[in-house]
């Protein structure tokens, strides 16, 4: 699907200019499950921002389908995120003046879904569709971030320590939503994480440090969130 070759991304002026990414590659296959696992300023939101088309890199490529698209304009780009590439963060984004339904129905309106209800009742917020971010608990907020991104129907799904802003048993729920809809759904999920054991839920890990991949490995047994420590 994806392939990531030799990018490589600093910030600051000429004079203080700061190597983020040292000349990073990878590959994501179609209904892969990455974790780009390491300590912050590894680099990992970085290169999920490149590889996802929030941001650019200095050099290198991002192929993806044969589509290098470092090399888009801003409206191809824009394009290509529309209909391919669904975002979760640590905060949830949801409009405070939409219920849960509207919230969502925003991602289900760029890929034209009529269905999107059937994503909130999968997150289990079906009884909560005129329920107002404020009315939430957090791992609710998450959840309906969930459904948003998944309404949209993206071919990846790219997560930005999700569960950072959660407690453990809320956590523990929304990486097993998000486990279970990618079983059903079929779309792959790269997600950035610090923590060692949300790792063993993946397929892949990746880890990095000071900008570079230092170890990549393969889980033989993947976890569930609830057979992993916190």
């Amino acid at each position: 699907m994806i392939q990531v070759k030799d990018i490589t991304k600093s910030f600051g002026s000429k004079e203080n200019s700061f190597q983020v990414l040292k000349g990073i590659s990878l590959d994501i296959k179609d209904n892969d499950y990455i974790v780009l696992l390491g300590a912050s300023g590894s680099g990992k939101s970085t290169l999920l921002n490149i590889i996802s088309g929030l941001e650019k890199a200095d050099s290198g490529s991002i192929m993806y389908d044969g589509t290098d698209i470092d090399k888009l304009s801003e409206t191809e780009l824009t394009k290509f995120r529309k209909d391919n590439v669904g975002f979760i963060f640590q905060q949830y984004y949801l409009l405070p003046n939409l219920d849960v339904e509207k919230n969502v129905k925003m991602g289900a309106d760029l890929a034209g879904n009529k269905n999107y209800c059937e994503m909130i009742k999968a997150v289990g917020l079906g009884e909560k569709l005129h329920k107002y971010p404020h009315e939430l608990s957090g791992g609710e907020q998450q959840r309906v971030s969930v459904a948003r991104a998944l309404a949209k129907k993206p071919k990846i799904l790219f997560l930005d320590e999700p569960t950072g802003a959660l407690d453990e048993a809320t956590g523990r729920q929304v990486l097993d939503y998000i486990s279970k809809l990618q079983e059903q759904y079929h779309f792959a999920v790269v997600m950035v994480t610090h923590n060692n054991n949300i790792a063993e839920m993946a397929k892949t890990v990746i880890k990095m440090n000071s900008g570079k991949i230092v170890e990549t490995y393969t889980n033989e047994a993947p976890k569930t969130a609830y057979e992993i420590g916190w």
